[in-house]
């Protein structure tokens, strides 16, 4: 039985998807969170938001993530970081997960990726679960109703969580599978109810096509100035470096938060809402993310609530330290209504360094820039993570490693090469500690770095007068109005130098044994740039 509105000529069974019971097609919000509530998915939450526990995997599985090697893609594809699955092997996972789904009920959303016409992918989710619909509603884009009767899909993602990969007879590495074939447009996901592998694989798909098209694919948030995307930025940066705080200032529009592209007319955004933790978020600071957890469709992920009054605790993570929420984009009151922006005019790199090395902003030259692109630093700290007892560096090139089926330097070059084109300005960011590593330091001051973001980006940054960074060779800003200057020299906020100077080399000696493996793979120039 067929419910919904849908293409007449690309019903499930036309892709060879037969056997089904009830097909639920193209639901809108209130029908999925119906659905979703009538099959026990989850339960109703303050305001109507949909509150969801995902079992056993409550974040990603990048070990179970495979792409198939087929003549198409072999000589393209970046091995070394992604999980090879023979296609016969495919064949197979295909045929036994449509084989696990007959008789039973599936919801279908055509939804599509890019905000850019020109650039968008028209995608197909089929999920088992009503809250996996509106999940994809939420972080995909959404056609207009009266698209949908022509919509032919270019990928479909097939979301099975009930399913159970056999690894000897499906050549994966457990259970749980997450495979994208490119020649059969196919995306197979088995074994999770972490809604997040939808988004990632989507994410990843679009990773390899627009590179082969010259567009460039960032794992970053971006906005502009309001009432003026020719002022564009976007923000690199992996978790805990600020990179959705930094970026949703209320002084200007938001354009994304998380996946975008930047083609021949400028930016754009991939998704069509937001997927923010939820961990010790407060209505302080951050009042509007905090809102969303109490609107309308918004899927709480992950957090423990009080049975009765559905109240949401923020710091219990006994679940998870990785609770989230997903929403539209337009539930943010400064998001763009297009989402769409300039070339960016700036570009500004994230980094948590917990070592005390960094200054909190450095300006980088295209080809430093293309450096730490390509390095994609961080750091853990002490009590993050089992094991960890003093700050270790993290390094996850192009600043979403697990995300990039191209080599690195497919990304670095494109990156490099938009940034001569258009002029852009970068910078790196210090977010993380000052005084001293983790420990002992302390954490770089909040309103130090929104002034000097905010320098950066009204331009009046590039007339201050700058030094020489002797570890790193990209320039320091020597005062910046609101900014103590001792800020500005961390050597100089360490009670012991010689101590910085040790901690400097260290750090440095783990940039440059990162870097060698991508030496063989760039220019003289990147080489070159690579330590002051």
């Amino acid at each position: 039985m067929n419910i919904g509105r849908v293409n007449p000529s690309q019903r499930l069974e036309d892709q060879g998807i037969e056997g089904l019971g009830k097909v639920f097609y193209n639901l809108l919000e209130p029908a999925l969170i119906e659905e979703a509530i009538r099959r026990g998915e989850g339960h109703l939450g303050k305001g109507g938001s949909f509150l969801v526990a995902t079992g056993e995997h409550t974040g990603r599985s990048p070990k179970d993530k495979h792409v198939v090697r087929t003549p198409g893609v072999e000589d393209t594809i970046w091995w070394d970081n992604n999980r090879p699955m023979d296609a016969e092997a495919f064949d197979r996972l295909h045929a036994d997960m449509l084989a696990h789904l007959k008789g039973g009920e599936v919801f279908v959303e055509d939804l599509y990726v890019g905000a850019d016409p020109r650039n968008r992918l028209d995608v197909r989710v089929v999920t088992e679960m009503a809250w996996h619909g509106l999940f994809s509603r939420h972080l995909l884009r959404r056609p207009a109703q009266e698209e949908l009767d022509s919509f032919t899909p270019e990928f479909t993602v097939i979301n099975c969580p009930s399913f159970k990969a056999d690894p000897e007879r499906h050549g994966c590495r457990s259970k749980t599978v997450v495979a994208l074939n490119f020649e059969k447009k196919l995306i197979l996901i088995g074994d999770t109810e972490y809604a997040g592998e939808i988004k990632k694989s989507v994410f990843t798909l679009m990773n390899y096509i627009l590179p082969g098209k010259g567009i460039m694919a960032m794992h970053c948030s971006a906005n502009h100035a309001i009432g003026n995307p020719v002022d564009t930025a976007i923000f690199f940066g992996l978790s805990g470096t600020g990179k959705t705080t930094l970026s949703a200032d209320p002084s200007r529009t938001l354009i994304g938060d998380d996946e975008h592209g930047w083609s021949d007319t400028g930016t754009f955004n991939f998704e069509g809402g937001c997927y923010a933790k939820t961990i010790n978020l407060s209505a302080e600071a951050e009042p509007e993310i905090y809102a969303t957890t109490e609107k309308f469709s918004t899927v709480v992920e992950n957090m423990v609530y009080d049975e009765q009054t559905r109240n949401l605790d923020f710091a219990d993570d006994s679940l998870t330290a990785n609770t989230r929420c997903a929403y539209p984009l337009d539930y943010i009151s400064n998001a763009s209504d297009s989402s769409v922006g300039g070339h960016p005019k700036n570009i500004i790199m994230l980094t948590c360094d917990a070592f005390g090395v960094l200054p909190p902003i450095a300006r980088l030259t295209p080809a430093q820039a293309m450096y730490h692109f390509l390095s994609g630093f961080t750091s853990k700290v002490a009590g993050t993570e089992k094991g960890v007892t003093e700050p270790e560096p993290t390094f996850s090139t192009c600043f979403g490693a697990p995300f990039m089926p191209r080599r690195p330097e497919v990304y670095g070059n494109l990156l490099r090469d938009k940034i001569a084109k258009h002029g852009a300005t970068c910078w790196l960011v210090n977010t993380g500690w000052t005084g001293g590593a983790y420990g002992t330091g302390s954490r770089m001051p909040i309103k130090a770095t929104r002034a000097l973001l905010s320098a950066a980006l009204d331009g009046s940054l590039n007339a201050a007068e700058f030094r020489k960074d002797p570890n790193f060779g990209f320039e320091v800003p020597v005062s910046v109005p609101g900014v103590d200057d001792a800020l500005l020299d961390p050597r100089q906020t360490w009670a012991d130098t010689g101590a910085y100077d040790a901690q400097a080399a260290k750090l440095v000696a783990m940039f440059a044994e990162n870097f060698a493996q991508y030496t063989p793979h760039i220019d003289e120039d990147v080489k070159a740039a690579a330590i002051g």
